[in-house]
């Protein structure tokens, strides 16, 4: 039984903004673009940008005024993100 336990902070740090964690974070950013990609009429602009917070990250944005109405629809970046094995959860505002 595991009763104590310490993160080693700048370990994780470390692990989050490794060059590995960076080329997975993009690979799964680019899989999800690409099932937007499939669910969305052609032709329409699917945009990946990858950035640095606290950690490695990536958005995916459609590029066209009708993508918050696709979003809100027919959940078509929620979908996508599922398909790349993600869990989609609602924001919360941190305490």
């Amino acid at each position: 039984m595991l009763t104590d336990f310490r993160l080693n902070r700048a370990g994780a740090r470390a692990i989050l903004n490794s060059p590995d964690v960076r080329q997975l974070v993009d690979a799964t950013a680019g899989e999800v673009a690409a099932n937007v990609r499939a669910l969305l009429p052609a032709g329409i602009k699917v945009d990946v940008a990858s950035y640095t917070t606290d950690r490695s990250a990536a958005a995916v944005t459609i590029v066209d005024v009708r993508g918050m109405a696709w979003q809100a629809r027919d959940g078509v970046l929620t979908r996508a993100a599922g398909f790349a094995r993600l869990e989609v959860r609602a924001w919360r505002r941190s305490r």
